[in-house]
């Protein structure tokens, strides 16, 4: 098993979280961080049923672009599935130990 599951709730966005655990005896620390990127296509656009597509493909390319920037000592662990009309999709990274 290399993952386990700690439900954290009312975490916002944008924050830190430390978790520190202890493996076969030796102590271990790790930071999570849940950032929030836009997710939303241009307002001059009018989206109807044959645009939703192009409009998925502006916002995985917005996504991207946002992934892509992200400061690299934090990894990519899960993207959120955003609600339907969400303006913001959020992420979870966990900082890079070095190791």
């Amino acid at each position: 098993m290399k993952e386990i599951c700690i439900p954290i709730s009312n975490l916002g966005e944008d924050e830190i979280v430390d978790v520190m655990v202890t493996i076969g005896g030796k102590k271990m620390s790790y930071s999570f961080g849940v950032e929030s990127f836009p997710w939303s296509v241009s307002s001059e656009k009018s989206i109807t049923d044959d645009d939703t597509l192009h409009a998925t493909f502006d916002q995985i390319n917005q996504l991207r672009f946002s992934l892509d920037s992200y400061d690299k000592g934090w990894e990519l662990i899960q993207i959120y599935t955003p609600r339907a009309g969400a303006s913001h999709i959020q992420v979870l990274y966990r900082k890079k130990n070095g190791n």
